[in-house]
């Protein structure tokens, strides 16, 4: 492929299982090193990264050159020391360990994020949680599903749907280290709902599998934070959105991959009837 092939749904749905197994090896990589001894040092954001980072990016790098040669490819540590790439109509999106705080303190909520997106959309997206042997995958206007992946190296695929918005008991996904001001005001506007601290795109995850109603993040963040669940979400039935309800754009190199904000939603109606 050449730089400025476009990768549309139906043809990244054919890449699902290879994608997957590209992920699946960066998720065994970062098994074998160990977070109480791995050192890390902080970036100029004052973030963490470790080994663990590194390897994982090395190793999605490697597959991605094998399956999508051409294809550029947008990830966060290599984005940290070198100019990107000149992006086409498509291009692949990844975070090869995000919630390296939790790795670092031992929990299992961190993850390894990749997504592809085609005309600044995320087409497809795949979240694996490494210690937690579990994957989530989506294709937009195709399917959504959860796997587990065994031993023997096969899978076992589970459709996942987006809940519609609750008349009592709904959820908000919060982040576990980023839970801003904004963030509170507006689910305090919302109240009542349960508020879920967690880390990573697996918050992300928890709204495609209708366990989750809503996740507000209205601080800055990367586009490789939140393209792979940005994708999974829309595939479950969901919806993503800046906090006016207008799209998010991807591959915005002029201002860093930054996004200002976001809210990924189960219920696009009731995220309407918020934003009307």
């Amino acid at each position: 492929m050449t730089p400025d092939s476009e990768i549309p749904p139906a043809q990244a749905g054919k890449l699902l299982v290879e994608l997957t197994a590209i992920v699946a090896r960066a998720c065994a990589v970062i098994r074998t090193i160990s977070a109480t001894g791995v050192s890390h040092r902080l970036k100029p954001d004052q973030s963490p990264v470790t080994a663990a980072d590194e390897a994982s990016e090395a190793e999605i790098l490697q597959g991605l050159a094998r399956l999508l040669p051409g294809v550029p490819v947008v990830s966060e540590e290599m984005a940290g020391t070198q100019a990107p790439p000149a992006l086409g109509r498509s291009f692949v999106m990844v975070d090869p360990l995000d919630g390296t705080k939790e790795f670092l303190a031992g929990s299992d909520q961190f993850t390894v994020n990749l997504a592809i997106v085609t005309g600044g959309v995320p087409i497809a997206g795949i979240v694996a949680a490494p210690n937690r042997g579990q994957h989530w995958r989506g294709i937009v206007g195709d399917r959504a599903e959860r796997l587990r992946l065994l031993p023997e190296g096969a899978v076992e695929p589970q459709p996942i749907r987006t809940r519609r918005w609750p008349s009592q008991g709904a959820v908000a996904a919060v982040s576990r280290s980023h839970l801003d001001p904004n963030t509170v005001a507006f689910l305090d506007r919302l109240t009542p709902i349960a508020r879920q601290p967690s880390g990573s795109a697996i918050k992300f995850c928890q709204i495609a599998e209708g366990a989750v109603d809503v996740y507000p993040r209205l601080a800055t963040t990367c586009e490789w934070d939140v393209a792979a669940g940005h994708a999974l979400v829309v595939a479950a039935g969901g919806i993503v959105t800046s906090p006016q309800g207008t799209a998010l754009p991807y591959g915005r190199v002029a201002e860093n991959f930054r996004v200002p904000a976001f809210i990924a939603w189960g219920d696009p109606a009731k995220a309407a009837s918020v934003a009307s």
